[in-house]
């Protein structure tokens, strides 16, 4: 392997994106996970507005039944709203405990439902219409703020909300293990960068790396040792080949992707961020079955992967998970959804005062849709994430506003 083919490996693994903090977390820190679904998920046959003649109304073929004795009807969250039957057995059982809450109208005020667009709109942060730093998210503008513990991105690629002067990890968990250097060329790469302003982010790089390494192969061998007809690799997969999904895995293997950021962040990293991809349904969509339950039902089990994986750490956990954007409240000719505007928030954990839907509400007629086709953001993303930020970590409104500039955050009593 020539020097040109090892610097281009290199570079592909990961050149700017290791960490030069990785000291462990204290034990006591919280813990918080950002789970992005990339796609655009369809909020309202998530959280559903069960109490809403007219949704029944705008989805002849897809809507999901009000709660009742029916297995594919909505699990009753309070009067108004229901949840997918397909989070039955994961993501329900945190809510009748009090450790799920749900946040609909949610999302940012960008209109241009662009899928990517929106995406870097919300990872920035940042003030619509003032000008925009792409080198500047609001994860790693967090992570300045609380000076303590280590942040890692479980993605191939470092995303740009993890970007900004504090250096943050990346690593996609999935592939971790194939392709890696060896012992050789990376003592060839080390020597390249000694004596350079790189050495020490390089030797940090290759650390971070052979630590995941080590780890998912102790990982794979036990589960072999199990289990002898599944293979090492189980679950690995590409992102779904749609829109939106910018490398993103797919639903499927993300339980096992879950348990090894769930044992990474209980051990270590105490700021987290993994993105989904998958959740563009345009076209048959399904209902209580279908496309789009099969895929709440593989994030379930993810999710409840990681806080089984989690242990004790559970109760300093928060697990925020969100859109870009929400899709039409009607149907469309294709039984799918298209592009839309608000969302809808889940936030789970160990210490979440759940068991509730917050934020502000608003009944869902012909008259209240945005603009007549989609939710309207009534509990702005960066309000609810500064509100949030300010429970888990005791941070004041001048450090909150170092993370949104101009936005004060919004308490919703969750943490």
């Amino acid at each position: 392997m020539n020097r040109r083919t090892l610097l281009k490996t290199f570079a592909a693994l990961s050149a700017t994106s290791f960490s030069t903090q990785l000291f462990a977390a204290p034990a006591a820190q919280q813990r918080f996970l950002l789970v992005f679904l990339r796609g655009a998920y369809d909020a309202s046959n998530v959280v559903i507005p069960t109490s809403s003649s007219f949704y029944y109304e705008s989805r002849p073929n897809i809507a999901i039944a009000k709660p009742g004795s029916d297995p594919h009807a909505a699990l009753a969250l309070n009067a108004d709203w229901g949840l997918h039957p397909a989070l039955r057995d994961t993501i329900y059982p945190l809510f009748q405990a009090g450790e799920a809450a749900f946040i609909p109208f949610a999302g940012t005020h960008d209109l241009s439902r662009s899928h990517f667009e929106t995406q870097d709109s919300i990872e920035m942060g940042q003030d619509l219409g003032g000008s925009r730093n792409f080198q500047s998210g609001f994860l790693n503008r967090l992570a300045a703020q609380l000076n303590a513990g280590s942040a890692m991105s479980f993605t191939d690629q470092l995303p740009i909300i993890m970007r900004g002067d504090t250096k943050v990890a990346n690593v996609g968990l999935l592939k971790a293990g194939k392709n890696s250097l060896d012992e050789r060329q990376s003592k060839i790469i080390a020597q390249m960068y000694g004596n350079t302003k790189l050495e020490s982010q390089v030797e940090n790089g290759f650390a971070v790396r052979g630590e995941v390494v080590q780890n998912m192969k102790a990982e794979d061998a036990a589960r072999q040792s199990m289990n002898p007809t599944m293979g090492a690799s189980a679950g690995a997969n590409a992102g779904a080949n749609n829109d939106g999904n910018r490398d993103a895995i797919s639903s499927k293997g993300f339980e096992l992707e879950a348990r090894r950021i769930g044992k990474m962040m209980r051990d270590k990293y105490a700021l987290g961020f993994i993105d989904i991809g998958g959740w563009d349904t345009h076209v048959n969509q399904g209902a209580a079955t279908g496309a789009l339950a099969n895929k709440l039902e593989e994030l379930g089990r993810g999710l409840a992967a990681y806080k089984a994986e989690m242990g004790s750490m559970w109760k300093n956990t928060t697990v925020v998970v969100i859109s870009e954007f929400g899709r039409t409240f009607r149907e469309n000719g294709k039984r799918g959804t298209d592009h839309g505007h608000g969302s809808a928030y889940w936030v789970l954990g160990g210490g979440v005062k759940g068991g509730r839907v917050v934020g502000e509400q608003i009944a869902l007629t012909p008259t209240s849709l945005f603009q007549n086709r989609d939710y309207p953001v009534l509990n702005e993303y960066r309000s609810v994430f500064g509100g949030l930020f300010a429970r888990a970590y005791g941070l004041n409104a001048k450090q909150v506003d170092s993370i949104f500039t101009g936005v004060p955050g919004m308490d919703l009593g969750l943490l």
